[in-house]
């Protein structure tokens, strides 16, 4: 306690410097006018007294400044003094002193890397001049039976365009794959379209050039692009002369008219080139939500006020634009739209902020565990040195100073721990990032900059004032009593007994908490890879997709013809079992929209629910692996003839006609306006969004339709994926196979997104396995320090008491009896650890709920596992000290002592 009302007067001298100056000027004055009255009352004149008291008190600025030394701060010299002996005491306990940093900077170098990634990912603003006033602009619908929130649509646009009050800009944006034509060969292109207003939104000029006006999204207007930073220089060798040329995109010409500076992205999105929207207002109605959109707030504007905004303009936009073929007004009316905006840095990051502070909490633990075993190792550690400080006490020094030492040295060691594992985050981050999934937004932005580095010394000073304090706290006080004990009655007090105790049970406990987290995601990934994903050895599917442009290929019957011309060449080459394509394979991203049953019944302006669709050729669920359960896979026939046929999942065929068989014979179509088309069999469920997730209700249509959609014209998918079976999937010279197969048919297409379905199936799951991987290291880590921590203190238990076992064996005690009696007190520890760490566990877990999968967060076998792994730990751990300590010759013992 004195130390720390030393440090108090300090502060207070530091503060209140005036104020303390001229009370020890009035002090000084005060005992020289007292001894002056008492020399003139002695008969001396007031010259001689006042002569005289002033050479008795010695000089009145030599005792202010020795006064002044009682309140100022510790000068530099002082402070050097206690590094260099702290440094000099930590060199004479090299071992301590190594585990100590390592234990430390593994805990402090870890945390750090954690942060960095909370720091890029979550805390960090979007990069965008006030990103805070950004907002994505999504709708609900809770009357069309449409789960989770829907997209806009370009009616929408103008409508929110025109008469917003609280949008400063405004625009809409999607995603495409474009063809650029080039004298190296084609090229397939990430493109995202957008309308004027989006870029403004975003607020990022372009580097070199303009970014798109009014006029460049106008339909008839000429057509013009820009470029990515990235495409620029790796494209164009960072040519500023490109502006302003012409470039062939989906066979037509468009014109450069700027680059975007470095690093830009769409919202998520990192493309290479900028397209314009050309909406023709004339053309628009109602309905085909089908674009993604954003909104930059005027100032002073709260999202709240823009949400009530959108809500005023609804009804607008219900009155200024004709429903869509096939449907009402009344129908549009029954969505019941309303507004569902949320700030674009939620839309960036997702659903990632939960695992990332689900790991940066298991890391936390890692290094409060770390802390916990240095601590043990400081308490024990100064046990040994009592006699070295009771010394320096006796031979003078100050509490303080000596307790200022220890505080100083345990500084040097975090601080050395803390630059140590600033080094060892650099690393770490490297893993982390390797080791985090693909869709994890952000990750460019992971750095280890000055915020970062800030917050590992920040830890490890405090880390170190935590260690420097608990030695002073339950060792110092009984320092000046061991100037007068001997060595043999030096034993550990029962309150320091009681602090290595608590620290033991802490790690124990914290231990088994990640053990539990880890083990849940153990159970969780064994119950993701025992459902049946819909398709077989994605391994063995090659995934390939091709575009084909309208300007290249107008006819939507010729598209068919070349995709199936491809197709043949593809399932001609070696070691191909099977070949087909479809406009998305599985775990790819596929739209939908209601589908109609002919024999249920609707009632007016009602909708029936959205499904997803995939518009396949014949053999594709033969070529992916998904089981056809009643009726007939499609034939060529029924695209050439454009038969009304279509497939559905098996889950969509119960819940419409309650069995599978029922289902076949039944009509559904996806238009009132449009022809009935027979369902001709039933496919098994595909998990297409995550095998995580429910099996989606898929209809499965020809991939050349008539009659199809809002126009009612023939569609055929231009953008398709070709799926080929073969043992040679990913290998490079079956690659350059496919290319040239490709290219026999049709040269100017572009081969892009080359990869098989086990990828996609590995990815699906990359949220899953990262955070098993990140869990598995921390309890790997946990349980190795916990059995280190119970090891530590049965072996220092044993090194205090070989005395006593060497009497208790002098006297005839067996050598299972020592064992038993430290193996007991070890797992005594052990197991307050373990009650603790299940209460806390129990907690804990409920905030992994929404990353399992097939399992309870209280999930009995996995804690009663893990408290088994723990004992186990714990009487490994414990037996070690105990068998050595049994086994030491009591003699030996007796003598030493």
């Amino acid at each position: 306690m004195r130390l720390f009302r030393e440090s108090f007067r300090i502060v207070g001298w530091l503060f209140g410097r005036r104020g303390v100056e001229a009370r020890l000027a009035e002090e000084i004055r005060f005992h020289l006018e007292q001894q002056i009255d008492a020399y003139v009352r002695a008969g001396l004149s007031p010259g001689d007294a006042r002569h005289r008291a002033l050479i008795e008190f010695g000089g009145v600025e030599a005792a202010k400044e020795l006064t002044r030394d009682e309140f100022r701060l510790l000068s530099l010299e002082a402070i050097a003094r206690d590094v260099r002996l702290g440094i000099r005491s930590l060199r004479r306990a090299p071992a301590f002193t190594a585990v100590a940093t390592v234990t430390l900077a593994l805990g402090i170098g870890s945390a750090t890397a954690a942060f960095s990634v909370i720091n890029g990912v979550l805390l960090k603003p979007l990069p965008y001049p006030h990103s805070e006033a950004l907002v994505a602009v999504w709708h609900a619908a809770p009357g069309a039976n449409i789960v989770g929130p829907i997209d806009t649509s370009a009616a929408q646009y103008f409508t929110y365009r025109d008469s917003t009050r609280t949008f400063e800009a405004f625009g809409l944006w999607n995603r495409e794959t474009v063809t650029l034509a080039g004298a190296a060969g084609p090229e397939q292109l990430q493109a995202i379209l957008v309308t004027h207003g989006t870029l403004d939104a975003l607020g990022v000029p372009p580097a070199v050039g303009r970014w798109f006006t009014t006029q460049d999204d106008t339909p008839g207007a000429s057509a013009t692009v820009v470029l990515t930073h990235a495409y620029w220089e790796r494209r164009f060798s960072a040519d500023r002369s490109i502006v302003g040329r012409a470039i062939t995109i989906n066979a037509q010409a468009r014109t450069v008219i700027g680059v975007m500076p470095k690093g830009f992205r769409v919202v998520t999105e990192h493309p290479d080139v900028l397209l314009p929207f050309q909406f023709n207002r004339a053309t628009l109605s109602l309905g085909q939500f089908n674009y993604r959109s954003l909104a930059r707030l005027k100032r002073g504007i709260s999202l709240e006020d823009a949400n009530a905004d959108v809500a005023r303009m609804l009804p607008i936009l219900l009155a200024s634009w004709p429903p869509p073929r096939g449907a009402t007004r009344q129908a549009l009316e029954s969505f019941r739209l309303t507004p569902a905006l949320r700030p674009l840095k939620d839309e960036v990051v997702g659903n990632a902020g939960q695992v990332l502070w689900i790991v940066t909490a298991t890391v936390g633990m890692v290094l409060l565990m770390a802390c916990a075993n240095v601590a043990t190792l400081v308490l024990i550690r100064t046990q040994g040195r009592q006699s070295e400080l009771a010394v320096r006490l006796t031979l003078g020094a100050g509490r303080g100073e000596v307790a200022r030492g220890v505080l100083v040295e345990h500084l040097v060691l975090a601080v050395a721990a803390g630059v140590l594992g600033i080094g060892l985050a650099f690393a770490t981050r490297s893993i982390f990032l390797a080791l985090a999934p693909d869709n994890l937004p952000r990750l460019d932005e992971v750095t280890i900059d000055p915020a970062v580095v800030g917050s590992a010394l920040l830890a490890a000073v405090m880390s170190g004032v935590g260690l420097g304090l608990l030695p002073l706290k339950y060792a110092g006080a009984r320092l000046p009593a061991l100037t007068q004990a001997s060595r043999r009655t030096t034993t550990d007090a029962p309150q320091v007994l009681r602090v290595r105790g608590l620290l033991v049970t802490a790690q124990v406990a914290l231990a088994l908490v990640l053990l539990v987290g880890s083990g849940l995601m153990i159970r969780t990934f064994a119950a993701m890879r025992a459902v049946e994903p819909g398709f077989t050895d994605p391994d063995r599917l090659q995934l390939v997709r091709l575009a084909l442009a309208p300007a290249q290929v107008p006819e939507s019957e010729r598209v068919l013809q070349l995709e199936a011309e491809i197709r043949d060449r593809m399932a001609a080459l070696a070691g191909v079992s099977a070949a087909s394509f479809a406009n998305a394979a599985p775990l790819e991203p596929s739209g939908g929209d209601a589908v109609f049953a002919e024999d249920h019944a609707y009632a007016a302006g009602q909708l029936p629910p959205v499904r997803r669709f995939k518009f396949v050729a014949p053999g594709y669920f033969s070529a992916a692996g998904t089981r056809l359960i009643a009726g007939r896979d499609l034939t060529w026939a029924d695209l050439y003839d454009r038969r009304p046929v279509a497939l559905v999942s098996e889950n969509m065929a119960r819940e419409m006609w309650r069995s599978v068989p029922a289902a076949i014979g039944k009509r559904i179509r996806e238009n009132s306006a449009n022809p009935w088309r027979e369902v001709v069999g039933v496919v098994a469920d595909v998990h297409d969004d995550g095998v995580h997730l429910p099996a989606r209700a898929i209809v499965y249509w020809p991939a050349l339709v008539d009659h199809f959609g809002r126009s009612g014209g023939v569609f055929a998918p231009r953008v398709a994926t070709f799926l080929l079976r073969s043992a040679r999937s990913g290998s490079p010279d079956f690659i350059d196979e496919i290319r040239r197969a490709v290219w026999a048919v049709h040269p100017g297409v572009p081969v892009a997104q080359v990869r098989t379905l086990g990828s996609l199936y590995q990815a699906s799951m990359a949220r899953t396995s990262f955070t098993l991987v990140m869990l598995g290291l921390a309890a790997a880590t946990s349980l190795a320090l916990g059995g280190i921590g119970i090891y530590g203190a049965i072996a220092f238990a044993a090194a205090q008491r070989r005395r006593e076992v060497g009497v208790r064996m002098a006297l005839g005690a067996q050598h299972k009896d020592i064992r038993r009696a430290f193996v007991r007190q070890g797992m005594t520890l052990a197991a307050s650890g373990v009650g603790c760490g299940l209460l806390a566990a129990a907690g804990l877990t409920r905030f992994m709920e929404s990353l399992l999968f097939g399992i309870s967060p209280l999930d009995a076998m996995t804690f009663l596992a893990v408290a088994v792994i723990i004992c186990a730990t714990a009487a490994v751990a414990s037996y070690i000290p105990a068998r050595r300590a049994a086994l030491a010759d009591p003699m030996d013992a007796l003598r030493a002592d």
